[in-house]
C-alpha cells in the first residue's frame, strides 16, 4: 500500500529555493502556454513571437539561477539578482524586455526581504520600473497588468506571503480580461494582451511556488480576422533592432531620446552600466550608431519586419519547429529534406564553417530549432553557430550526433507537434541509441588502433576507432556487422555512396538475414561526395 505524500507546507517568505523553483516553474508554465501567447500576440506588432520572447527571456532567467547554485549555495539576495541579471541579458522582444524590467525591480526589494510585505513592495515597484522604462506607455498592456498587480498585492499586505500572492495573481486575471476595452486592436482581433497574458502565467507559476497549487490557466482566444488596413505591423517601421549597451546613466538618456525620434516601441531597461535596448525604426543603422555613440553596444539583434511577409505584403508564419542536419552525399541530403529537414552538405576534407550551418538555421525560418551535426569535428563549430541564433531570438537545441546514421535516427523520430523539450529528449535518445560505423579507404601507411595499415587497406571504424584492418570491402563490412551484432541490435542500417563496389548492398542484406533473424535492414543511397558505406545499429 503506497503511503501517502505529507501536505504541502505554504511558504511565509521566499528563499533561494523558493525563487529557484519560482523561475523554474514559470519557464515550463512559459513552455506549455508560448503557442497561446504567440497566436493571439496583435500589438504592438503582429509578429506572433511574444510567447517565444517571454520563454527566452525565462528561460534565460533560469539559467542564471541555476548557474549560481551549480556554483555555491546563494542566499536569497545572489539568486534574485541572478535572476534578474540573467533576464536582462537574455531578454527578448518587446515583452521580454519589460518582463525583465519587472524582474530587476522586484529583485531590488526582494533581497531585502521575502515575506508578504516584501513581495508587495516588490511587485510595486516592478510596475513603477516597467513603466518607467518604456518611452511611450499604453493602456491595455503589459503594464496595466503589472500595475494591477501592484494594487491589489498592496490590499493583501500584512496579511502573508499567500495572501498577496494570490491576490496579485487575482488582480493580474482581472485586468487582462479588460484589456480588449483598453486597446482597440485588441478588441478588433478579440483577443486579450499577449504580454499581459505571459505576465499572469508568471504570477500564476509563483502563486503555485508558495502554495503548492497551480492556479487555472488564463483563457484565451484564436484571434480573429484583422483586415490588412487594420494590421500595425505593415504601418510601422521595418526593423526591430535590440542590443545590450555598455553605458553610464547620462548617456543612456540621451540615447533613450535620440531613440524615441528615430522610432517607437522603445524599451530601455537596465542599470549600473548595463542596459538592455529594443526598438522598431526603419534606419536600423541609425539605431546602432546612436548606441555606439552612447557607449559600447554588443549582442546586436536586427529583424527586418518585411522579411516574413508574403507576396501579398501580409507578415507570413515561421514555422513553429525545423531540423537542420549535416549530411554528406546528395542522397543523404534528399532523403533528409522529404523528411522536412534544412541540409548542409559536407565535402570531402572540408567540413562546414560555423557561418554555413548560422545560414541554416536561419534558413530553416523557424522560431525552434534542433541542430544535426552528425560528425564529432563539428561540435564546435555546431555549438557556435547555436549560440549565435539563439542571440538572433531563435531556440536552438544541439543533440551532439557523431554520425550520418545518428541523425537519420533522430529525424525518424522527430515530431514537430510535440512540445520542444519532449521532441529534442526523444530525438536525442534515438540518435544515442544508434551505435555507428563507416568504412575508408586508407590513402597512407599509418599506426591504428587496429594495427598498421597501408595504402589501399580497408578501414572498419567503429564508433569513430579503427576495429577492422581488411583488404576486401564486402569482408571487412561483414566483419564490422558482425562485431557490432554481437552486442545486440534490431535494426541495421546501411548507406551505402554511389562509388561503393556493385553489390555491395545486397550482400549485406542477405548477411543479416542468414545470421540474424530477429534483425531488419534499411538501405539507402548516400549519392556522391560521402564514404563508402555507413552502418548504424539501432
Amino acid at each position: 500500500m503506497s503511503r501517502a505524500l505529507p501536505p504541502f507546507e505554504e511558504l511565509v517568505e521566499l528563499d533561494a529555493e523558493a525563487v529557484r523553483s519560482w523561475c523554474a516553474r514559470a519557464l515550463d508554465a512559459l513552455g506549455r502556454e508560448r503557442e497561446e501567447i504567440d497566436a493571439i500576440n496583435v500589438y504592438p506588432v503582429a509578429d506572433g513571437d511574444t510567447g517565444t520572447n517571454l520563454y527566452l527571456t525565462a528561460e534565460a532567467a533560469h539559467q542564471a539561477v541555476e548557474a549560481v547554485f551549480a556554483a555555491s549555495a546563494p542566499d536569497t539576495a545572489e539568486t534574485v539578482r541572478a535572476m534578474a541579471h540573467g533576464a536582462l541579458l537574455g531578454a527578448r522582444g518587446n515583452s521580454g524586455t519589460i518582463l525583465s524590467q519587472l524582474l530587476r525591480g522586484m529583485a531590488g526589494v526582494l533581497a531585502q526581504g521575502g515575506d508578504g510585505d516584501h513581495l508587495a513592495r516588490a511587485l510595486a515597484e516592478a510596475a513603477s520600473a516597467a513603466r518607467k522604462a518604456v518611452a511611450h506607455p499604453v493602456e491595455g498592456t503589459i503594464l496595466t497588468v503589472a500595475a494591477a498587480a501592484a494594487a491589489a498585492a498592496a490590499c493583501g499586505a500584512g496579511g502573508g506571503l499567500v495572501d498577496v500572492a494570490r491576490k496579485a495573481h487575482e488582480g493580474a486575471r482581472s485586468a487582462l480580461t479588460a484589456t480588449p476595452g483598453q486597446l482597440d486592436v485588441l478588441e478588433r482581433a478579440g483577443v486579450v494582451d499577449a504580454g499581459g497574458r505571459g505576465l499572469v502565467t508568471v504570477l500564476g507559476a509563483l502563486l503555485e511556488t508558495v502554495t503548492g497549487q497551480a492556479p487555472a490557466p488564463a483563457a484565451t482566444a484564436p484571434p480573429a480576422f484583422l483586415p490588412r488596413e487594420d494590421c500595425p505591423a505593415e504601418d510601422g517601421p521595418a526593423y526591430e533592432v535590440i542590443y545590450l549597451l555598455e553605458a553610464e546613466d547620462a548617456a543612456v538618456e540621451l540615447l533613450t531620446s535620440r531613440l524615441d525620434a528615430l522610432g517607437e516601441s522603445l524599451v530601455v531597461v537596465g542599470g549600473d552600466g548595463l542596459w538592455n535596448v529594443h526598438v522598431h525604426v526603419d534606419d536600423a543603422g541609425a539605431a546602432v550608431e546612436a548606441g555606439i555613440e552612447a557607449g559600447r553596444p554588443h549582442r546586436i539583434r536586427i529583424t527586418h519586419f518585411a522579411a516574413d511577409a508574403d507576396s501579398s505584403g501580409r507578415r507570413a508564419e515561421r514555422a513553429q519547429r525545423a531540423v537542420v542536419a549535416v549530411v554528406p552525399g546528395e542522397g543523404l541530403a534528399g532523403l533528409c529534406a522529404e523528411a522536412g529537414a534544412t541540409t548542409v552538405r559536407t565535402r570531402p576534407g572540408e567540413p562546414p564553417a560555423g557561418d554555413e550551418l548560422l545560414d541554416a538555421i536561419r534558413r530553416a525560418h523557424a522560431r525552434e530549432v534542433v541542430l544535426l551535426p552528425n560528425d564529432t569535428d563539428l561540435r564546435q563549430a555546431a555549438a557556435a553557430a547555436a549560440e549565435r541564433a539563439r542571440a538572433e531570438g531563435i531556440r536552438v537545441a544541439l543533440i551532439p550526433t557523431r554520425a550520418a546514421v545518428q541523425g537519420i535516427a533522430a529525424l525518424a523520430v522527430h515530431e514537430p507537434g510535440r512540445r520542444f523539450d519532449e521532441d529534442v529528449v526523444a530525438m536525442t535518445a534515438a540518435a544515442g541509441a544508434t551505435r555507428y560505423a563507416e568504412l575508408a579507404v586508407a590513402e597512407r601507411q599509418s599506426f591504428t588502433s587496429a594495427g598498421v595499415c597501408q595504402a589501399g587497406d580497408v578501414l572498419g571504424l567503429i564508433e569513430g576507432d579503427v576495429a577492422v584492418i581488411g583488404k576486401d570491402l564486402h569482408q571487412t563490412a561483414r566483419t564490422v556487422l558482425d562485431r557490432m551484432l554481437s552486442a545486440g541490435g534490431e535494426l541495421v542500417t546501411l548507406v551505402v555512396a554511389d562509388d561503393a563496389p556493385p553489390g555491395l548492398a545486397p550482400d549485406l542484406e542477405a548477411h543479416v538475414r542468414r545470421g540474424y533473424l530477429a534483425v531488419d535492414t534499411t538501405t539507402y543511397h548516400a549519392g556522391t561526395g560521402a564514404p563508402p558505406l555507413l552502418i548504424g545499429v539501432e
